[in-house]
This record gives C-alpha cells, structure tokens and sequence, in this order.
C-alpha cells in the first residue's frame, strides 16, 4: 500500500498548459437502438453473500438528487473561463555559448540560431474583474514571451502578466478590455466535504469544458510545489479534469469561484478519479497582493511545528487527536512575543480548526505581515487564546512594493526589481528582470523578455540607483553582464561601449 502511494505521488502532474503537439480525440464508442438509463430505479433480484443461507432479495438503484441543477451555474461560470495560449523561446546549450565571447556576439553564431525553437502551450484562466483581471496557475504562463487569451465567445487579445506567486501557483494576467464576464469569490472555508461542484476550462485544448464532481477532501497537501514554504491546502474533488484545465475554475452550485485547478493524481498523466484546486481564500488574497504591491505579501506566525500522532496526544495527556504541535518558537517571530511557548498545541486559528500543517498554512495564508490573528493555545489542562502579530519572514511587519519598472538606456530596456518569490526559486539575492527591450545592445545579443540581469561589472543589482553606479564601474571601456532566465540557465557576455 505504501508503494502504491508513493508511485501515485511520484507520478502526481500539474497539468502543464496542454500538450505541445496535436491531440488525438479517440471516440470510446456510439450507441445505436434502445438505450438504458442507469439511473433508472426500476428494482432487480440478485444474490447476496451472507453469513445466513443465501436467499433472493430485492435492492433498489437510488436516483441521483433531480434537485441539482448545474445549468445557472455553467451559464455564469463558461463566459468568464478564457482560453490561455502561451509561447516561449527554447535554447539549447549553445545558446550559452554564444555569450561566451565578445567575437561571437559581434558576429553572430549560426548554431545558435538553429538551437531556438518556439514551444505552444495552453492552459485556462478565470476573469475576475471587468476590465481585464484574469488569474491563472503560474506553471502556466512562467517563462512565456508571448500570451495571447481567448474568450468564450472568440475573441483574441493580448495579455500581459502582473505578478506571479510560484508558492502557491498563482498567477496573475491581463488584457485590455472593458464589461467582460466574471465570476465572484465564494468562501472556501464554507465548502464542504460531499459538496457538488463544478470544472470549467479547456482540456485537450477542447474550449469550454464542464463537468461536476463533489468534494472529496480538504486541506489536502500533496508535496508538488517543492518549496517548505509554499502553500499546499489543496480541495480535492472528483471532477474531471485534464491537461489545458490548468488555471480554470472550480465552482460552487451558485456559480461562485470556490478554487483554481491545478493538478492532478495520475499514474498516466491523464484524470484517473482525482483533481486538486486552490482554495478561494488563497486565490483572493495572493490577486489582490499582486494588483496591491507587485508581489505577494508571506505572513508568518513563527513557530515550527509537527503535526499530532497517537504517540504525541499520549505523551501530553490529550483526550483527542487534534491540533498541531509547537517543536519550537523562533526568535524575533509572533508566536515568541505573543507568549506562545514550545510544546504548546495550536487547535484554533481566527475560530478555524487546524488539525494539520496544510491547515495552519491555508489560515494563514490570507493574511499580510502586520495583520493579528487569534490562536487557540492548549497548554497543560488549560485553553486560552493569545492575539499574535504575524511577520514577514524578516521578522518585522512591513508590506514591501515592488519597484516600479525604469527605463536605462544604456542597455535599451525596461526593468523591475525581481520578486522576492523568484528570489527564492533562482536561488539569488538580488536582481533585476527585463520587462520590455528597444532597439539596443541587449536586444542585438538575443536578450529577450523575462531574463534577470543579477550583475554588472561585479556589483550586484536590484534597483535603479544600484543598477546605474554598476555601469560606470566598467573597466577598458568593457562592460560585463551577468544574468539569468527563469529557467535557470545562467548567460554572462561582454561588450565595448
């Protein structure tokens, strides 16, 4: 049992923007003449294994509920679901190379030319506000040079992205537009286990796609994010779902947003019984950041923590298997100025039960550094709540903006300091991203939108004024360039003023 749950972890996929290459629609099957309805509930004898003699019994087939209606809410939901074309450049390894001398940037090298190649991908997204908000999964649009949006009713329009959040796969575009559809937050904390929802995107690239499940499970962590400070709290539902539903809705009955499709456990790569969304809450939280600030805005309570075994309640003398464990209390964090101890068990945060670590995170993600929350302490035999301060993970509670973008002309390009989550992901301190090229000396070299200028001469960058005093510590008129692309490759070059 165990391997099975570790080959279906390892085999967990995000549903990465739809295939690169044409998908074949296979049609299972057509049924002709007289067809059953399988929700018929007309009544049939069979054969029952019991401990007593076997005997004949009638079992009645259930009708589902005819009370479910899902018309309203696909009506409301299908217009505001958009279809999410992206391209971005593929280099090879020469393409590093290239940058390798100053020879070969004057001159060109022809294999380099050879080694780029445009790769398509798609994936869906959901309006959220009438001029043009759409958020997305970040898997879907990280690394695009070019994102195109397709609405419901056919039209084309060019989007941009604002902000991107990869701990929780978040991901925030627009377009300009006016008086589109959109859908409205519903609460995730309200939703229920059993709950009938629907799946709204573009599967296969297949445009417009409904289908229903219900609530399987919340809360549920399923370790794709491959970062101990990302958010995973996943509802997990039984609604179809496939490649190209990436950044789609998950809708209540009432038409409301109740989550973002993300991934989904498969064997095969394909849905074989169950999908994972991002809840609401989060989504709500993480957009309004990105439009705020730039960025999104991490809170955190300051404790370390292990989740509650058998063992654990036993040892602390717990009449339930609840709440999560405080390992320990970091220094200059909330916890430690509210009085939070360790060995205290966290149960509550803001009335909401937390049970696991993808609970504690889901609550608290939806706050901002400088907000208090309210946690529910059990120490001993006593119960009692301490009002803690959450902090960013600097230890103070200041909200930081991102920069925004400048214009340098020596370099022909437009540039904003890099996010504190691609910080994070390229493992840098510092750094600028292009936003936007001209003609200049980055655009000839083949420097194209996204990549992350982290030196100059030497010096790192993340500002204007930073960026400006790099340049003119250049030396024999030679200026060196140090960067990379989000995908990781790292490019250096030279060039004469």
């Amino acid at each position: 049992m165990k391997q099975n749950k570790n080959q279906v972890l390892r085999n967990l996929t995000f549903l990465f923007a739809g295939a690169l290459l044409a998908v074949g629609i296979i049609t299972i099957a057509n049924f002709k003449g007289k067809q059953t309805d399988i929700f018929s509930t007309n009544t049939e004898k069979r054969q029952f294994v019991q401990p007593e003699p076997l005997g004949t019994r009638t079992a009645s087939f259930v009708a589902a509920p005819q009370d479910v209606d899902f018309v309203d809410a696909a009506e409301q939901t299908v217009n505001a679901v958009v279809h999410i074309r992206t391209e971005m450049t593929n280099r090879g390894a020469s393409y590093d190379d290239f940058f390798g001398s100053l020879r070969e940037y004057l001159y060109g090298n022809p294999s380099q030319r050879q080694a780029q190649r445009n790769l398509v991908g798609f994936g869906s997204g959901v309006v959220l506000s009438a001029d043009g908000y759409i958020v997305t999964n970040n898997h879907v649009v990280e690394g695009a040079d070019k994102i195109e949006v397709t609405f419901n009713d056919k039209r084309k329009s060019k989007a941009i992205v604002v902000g991107t959040d990869p701990t929780t796969d978040l991901a925030l575009i627009k377009v300009e537009a006016e008086g589109l559809h959109f859908l409205k937050y519903g609460n995730s904390d309200e939703v229920k286990i059993g709950e009938w929802v629907l799946a709204v995107g573009n599967p296969f690239n297949l445009t417009s796609t409904v289908t229903a499940g219900i609530v399987s499970a919340k809360a549920r962590n399923i370790n794709i994010l491959g970062n101990r400070s990302s958010i995973e709290s996943f509802i997990q539902t039984d609604a179809v779902i496939n490649r190209g539903n990436s950044g789609g809705a998950l809708v209540n009955n009432a038409g409301q947003l109740i989550g973002i499709n993300a991934a989904i456990a498969s064997h095969t790569g394909v849905y074989e019984g169950y999908s994972f969304a991002i809840p609401s809450n989060i989504v709500r939280k993480v957009v309004d950041d990105l439009i705020r600030y730039g960025e999104p805005q991490r809170a955190f309570i300051g404790i370390e923590i292990r989740e509650m075994t058998s063992e654990l309640a036993d040892q602390m003398n717990l009449e339930a298997i609840k709440g999560v464990f405080v390992a320990g209390v970091l220094e200059n964090g909330g916890a430690e100025a509210a009085g939070i101890d360790a060995g205290d068990v966290i149960t509550h945060v803001d009335g909401l039960e937390v049970n696991t670590l993808s609970q504690l995170l889901e609550v608290v993600g939806q706050h901002r550094p400088g907000d208090e929350v309210m946690v529910r302490i059990i120490r001993g035999e006593k119960v009692s709540d301490y009002p803690v301060i959450l902090k960013n993970r600097d230890g103070t509670t200041e909200v930081k903006k991102r920069e925004a973008v400048f214009f340098n002309e020596t370099l022909g390009v437009s540039l904003e300091s890099i996010s504190s989550s691609d910080r994070k992901k390229l493992n840098i301190n510092s750094g600028l991203k292009i936003t936007n090229l001209e003609e200049g000396i980055l655009m000839r070299g083949g420097i194209s939108k996204g990549f992350v200028i982290v030196r100059i001469n030497g010096k790192s960058v993340n500002d204007k004024a930073s960026l400006e005093d790099a340049l003119k510590s250049k030396r024999n008129n030679i200026t060196r360039v140090e960067g990379m692309y989000p995908n990781g490759m790292k490019i250096s070059f030279e060039f004469f003023d």
